[in-house]
């Protein structure tokens, strides 16, 4: 049997942005420890504010685990690697969103088209779509930090 989820978490200050020169860079790093853990990654995508990965999901690791992983890592990859000139963190928290077989098509262009879909949505449009469509009760003050002006790059 397999899984599918769609992990999506933000960064956490606002000057500490992903940089469109190193997002490729930052994105394979992520996908090596995807794979390392003995996932399938499926597609990834960033933007200067927010995250989505989506994996086959291998049932031996905890999501809560695979996450902090990633995040960690990826973390101090950026500072190690002096890919931003602020302090770069995650915020705490992130998105779980689990999919059918018959949906992977479709999620992975999503994931994929990020830039052009927030040409049209910020990520607070975005994320709480979908916490309404997976009926995900939430309280707004625990949400991520959201910065409404960050669509793309320039």
């Amino acid at each position: 049997m397999q899984s599918y989820f769609q992990l999506v978490f933000a960064v956490k200050n606002r000057k500490a942005l992903i940089n469109k020169a190193w997002k490729n860079e930052l994105e394979q790093y992520i996908t090596a420890i995807v794979q390392n853990n003995k996932h399938k990654l499926i597609a990834i995508g960033s933007m200067p504010d927010h995250i989505h990965i989506f994996i086959g999901y291998n049932l031996n690791q905890r999501i809560p685990e695979l996450v902090e992983e990633i995040k960690t890592s990826s973390s101090s990859w950026i500072k190690y690697n002096n890919k931003s000139p602020f302090r770069f963190e995650w915020q705490n928290g992130y998105g779980s969103f689990t999919y059918a077989h018959s949906q992977l098509d479709v999620v992975a262009k999503y994931v994929l088209n990020q830039e052009a879909h927030h040409q049209k949505k910020t990520f607070r449009e975005e994320y709480v779509d979908f916490l309404e469509k997976f009926a995900v009760e939430y309280d707004a003050k625990y949400l991520f930090s959201f910065f409404d002006d960050v669509r793309g790059w320039e």
